[in-house]
């Protein structure tokens, strides 16, 4: 396999001393043992940012030219906010308000003056990109970032990701300068805390090039975007640096906000009210003083200050360096979020989602001191796990597909409650949140967060299984929030309720808390016992009645879909229950039964497939029966006595066919579907579904997230004929989580090349000159499914930690190799070397005693 040199030559440069972490205020930082690690993650050399702006780009390396379009990379904290850093270096999606708020940019900047070149500034900024030239909302007028194009910048930029850094070399031949930016913001694996903070920074690296000893100016500018009425707003001080700040209305609290922007620079000079007056006037006298190399000096103004500016001149000789780190950190405690009625009638429940963050912090002066104080640490651990993650030797095209989506959970998608409490939308709007509620059929194929953050993930199962279920064990698949018991008045979701039963295995086994397995338990039973009478009356083990999905919408009869969703939670379920002693022998029954139907019936020789089902149920007739979106019209109802209900599959060949097995060897059961035929259904969608060329293909449904020269896998097909006249919703569609979720059920199969094939296909999409490489979208921006792509690590490695046995299991697809692992406890690397299976412990612990290789128990090397 070749190896990416650009991740080499980081690799290499990561080495340096690293000392004990010290224990910090309310929120700790466990120390780590390693001492040969650096935080300087994203590093690239200059003959590597040449290569690749002189070639096509390779996966995981650098983004330049044509490629360095669309990028857009989230810095901030889980639940807490986020704003993106560009690949030019600007800084745009600024939403912190609790709330989506796509492609905003709030004219916030930074610059640079030389003096020995009177009247010339620069922002620090690449060129601006030409899809923003035209067509923008609200291009042309005042607040919106346009207001900043035309201001001078430098020719070219480089942008390197290595999660959560990004690193940005900005380039003119006219300038003896040179230029590098670091944004990023905490990301330590087991401290969701720190990970959770309304926080980031942007460090602008500055080299003398020039055969003389320079004076500089660097400065940094916004304009007051916390403004949300007409009074109140005004840019506050702080200790080197401005607060943009929005005071609280009497009948809005949920105005109130504040954004620090600050440096640890002692010789920073602090313009806290720009010029005021109208149309251009006062970005224009800010650009006056920055071109003069100039600084200004103003003070608070009590209301109307249109921003804010903060100056830092410095010397540099020939060749010298100077890092400035801008820190930046906002307080908005209040939201006007509420969604669902609570079921419980509990009137002293919180009214409006309130941010973890606000809980944590009382304002805006601790959080910034917070970060300011513990900035060095924090960078170091988030290093740490940055070097960790990449000291790896799989394909390049996984690490990217993994580290490029672990961006979501920086971004708008994720919430985190005043209690702690992990909630989320499956996406986001351009401005509102994407289908509420931490939806479970989305979010059952997100695997990164039970590895990363396994607490995090355990709050969602407490959700699903105390506020979302009923005495009968009906489980709405949509929480409320702020989070509260859930009125029962639509469907459940039968891949949702069912994924939950393995997901709850999986989190066991994760955390090795048999205490919490015991409680959980008897919730978990109502919850199995409902989904069988439910969509399983007649005890066949198969999911025949109409069972709502994540395609929003019901399929009539047997489907091989949701029956391997079936199957996998009775495997979980009696496993969960001999652990505990409990008689599971009618569980075990059934699964005996449903299995045999699924292998037989639902298995036309190459793939699985779906019997199409809607008389002789329990249910009453489709017509009767309708949710959302599924009216029967006369035309309709022709249709239903020719082909059944609307929105089946039957004879297709279903991406998603099998999903069910492939959640359950993510959750780390065994395959609970006949191998060999689970097998060749991945290979029959692999052969059918997955097009490299979409300009034949016809798709009236939602195109953009794959059409004309592109590839991608479609959601399913009917290579045997039987299409229907209304396949189910998005059927012609592409979705970057099922792409993932097959390639790595495909490699868990030791189909690596056409696993790899499909993530090669699937990231190409995302390559930058198009779309964002860090924003696979579906039904909103940064959408949950594509977390799928986390299991691409156990895909092609079969590594994962079992807390309750103390094993590491290893079932490598690659031969040797060395990955990345997270734990409930630490993080750290697992490696398979001529035969020898080896754990690195880098942060916190995994107390592994043995390993299990392909099924056989040998000694592992620990570290």
């Amino acid at each position: 396999m070749k190896k990416n040199n650009n991740r080499r030559f980081f690799l290499k440069n990561m080495a340096v001393a690293c000392l004990g972490a010290t224990a910090l205020p309310a929120v700790s930082l466990a120390g780590a043992p390693d001492a040969s690690l650096t935080p300087e993650p994203g590093e690239l050399s200059a003959d590597a940012v040449q290569n690749a702006a002189l070639k096509g780009r390779s996966f995981n390396d650098a983004y330049t030219g044509i490629y360095n379009n669309r990028i857009a990379f989230p810095i901030g904290g889980i639940g807490a906010g986020m704003f993106c850093l560009e690949g030019t270096g600007a800084v745009s999606h600024l939403s912190i308000r609790h709330n989506p708020e796509i492609f905003y940019e709030p004219a916030m900047f930074g610059a640079i003056n030389i003096k020995s070149m009177p009247g010339h500034a620069r922002v620090l900024e690449g060129s601006v990109p030409d899809w923003k030239k035209f067509g923008q909302r609200d291009a042309g007028l005042g607040g919106t970032g346009g207001a900043t194009w035309g201001l001078p910048r430098f020719k070219d930029a480089v942008f390197t990701a290595r999660f959560p850094f990004a690193d940005i070399h900005l380039k003119d031949p006219a300038w003896p300068l040179q230029v590098q930016l670091k944004g990023w913001s905490p990301f330590i694996p087991g401290d969701e805390d720190h990970a959770s903070m309304p926080f980031g920074a942007i460090e602008y690296h500055f080299t003398n090039t020039s055969p003389h000893e320079e004076e500089y100016v660097f400065s940094y500018h916004a304009r007051n975007f916390m403004k949300q009425a007409d009074t109140g707003h005004t840019v506050k001080p702080i200790r080197q640096g401005f607060v943009l700040s929005q005071a609280a209305m009497p009948d809005a609290p949920e105005k109130k906000g504040d954004f620090a922007v600050f440096t640890e620079e002692p010789a920073t000079i602090t313009d806290h009210c720009w010029f005021r007056g109208g149309w251009f006037d006062p970005l224009t006298m800010v650009w006056n003083t920055v071109k003069a190399g100039d600084t200004r000096n103003s003070a608070p103004v009590d209301n109307d200050a249109p921003g804010g500016s903060l100056y830092v001149p410095f010397r540099l000789a020939p060749g010298g360096k100077k890092v400035i780190r801008l820190l930046m950190a906002w307080y908005v405690p209040d939201s006007k979020l509420r969604i669902g009625d609570d079921a419980s009638g509990n009137t002293s429940a919180a009214k409006y989602y309130q941010p973890w963050y606000s809980s944590r912090f009382k304002n805006i002066a601790e959080t910034a001191a917070y970060w300011l104080a513990h900035y060095d640490e924090l960078q170091r651990q988030t290093s740490l796990f940055t070097h960790t993650f990449y000291n790896s030797s799989l394909p390049p095209e996984v690490l990217e597909a993994v580290a490029a989506n672990l961006t979501i959970l920086k971004s708008a998608t994720v919430m985190r409650q005043y209690d702690g409490r992990f909630w989320c939308w499956e996406g986001s709007g351009d401005n509102w949140g994407s289908c509420h509620g931490t939806c479970t059929h989305v979010w059952n194929y997100a695997q990164a967060v039970p590895h990363l953050f396994p607490a995090l993930e355990r709050s969602l199962r407490h959700t699903e299984f105390h506020e979302n279920q009923n005495a009968e064990g009906h489980q709405g698949f949509r929480a409320n929030i702020p989070i509260s018991p859930l009125v029962h008045n639509f469907h459940s979701a039968a891949d949702g309720q069912l994924g939950g039963i393995m997901k709850v295995y999986r989190d066991w086994r994760i955390s090795g808390d048999n205490h919490w397995l015991k409680q959980m338990f008897p919730l978990v039973k109502t919850s199995m016992d409902y989904c069988i009478r439910t969509w399983d009356p007649k005890r066949k083990g198969i999911v025949e009645e109409p069972h709502h999905n994540t395609y929003d919408i019901e399929f009539w009869g047997p489907t091989s879909m949701c029956t391997s969703f079936y199957l996998g939670a009775l495997t979980a379920f009696t496993a969960m229950g001999k652990h505990l002693g409990e008689n599971v022998s009618s569980y075990t029954s059934l699964y005996q039964q449903g299995k045999q139907y699924l292998e037989t019936q639902l298995y036309n020789g190459e793939y699985f497939i779906q019997q199409i089902k809607w008389t002789g149920l329990a249910a009453p007739d489709p017509v009767k029966a309708q949710s959302f979106n599924t009216q029967y019209a006369p035309e309709a109802l022709a249709l239903l006595k020719e082909e059944g209900p609307k929105y089946q599959y039957g004879a297709g060949c279903l991406s998603d066919g099998i999903l069910g097995s492939w959640i359950a060897r993510v959750c780390g059961l065994p395959e609970p579907v006949d191998a060999a035929k689970t097998k060749k259904h991945l290979l029959s969608v692999h052969k059918y579904n997955l097009r490299h060329d979409l300009r034949e293909h016809e798709n009236p449904q939602r195109s953009t997230y794959a059409l004309g020269g592109e590839g991608g896998l479609l959601l399913c097909s009917w290579p045997k004929g039987g299409m229907l006249s209304l396949p189910f919703v998005y059927s012609n569609e592409v979705w970057t989580g099922i792409e993932y979720q097959v390639a790595s059920h495909l490699m868990l199969q030791g189909e690596v090349a056409k696993g790899l094939e499909i993530v090669r296909i699937c990231r190409e999409r995302y390559n930058g000159t198009v779309r964002n490489p860090f924003n696979e979208y579906e039904c909103g921006h940064w959408y949950a499914r594509a977390l799928s792509s986390y299991g691409l690590l156990q895909g092609l490695t079969g590594v994962r930690y079992d807390a309750v046995e103390q094993i590491i299991y290893i079932d490598s697809k690659v031969g040797d190799f060395t990955s990345f692992i997270a734990t409930d406890k630490g993080f750290g690397t697992v490696s398979w070397k001529k035969g020898v299976p080896a754990l690195t412990v880098v942060q916190g612990s995994i107390p592994a005693k043995r390993a299990v290789v392909a099924g056989k128990e040998v000694s592992l090397l620990t570290a």
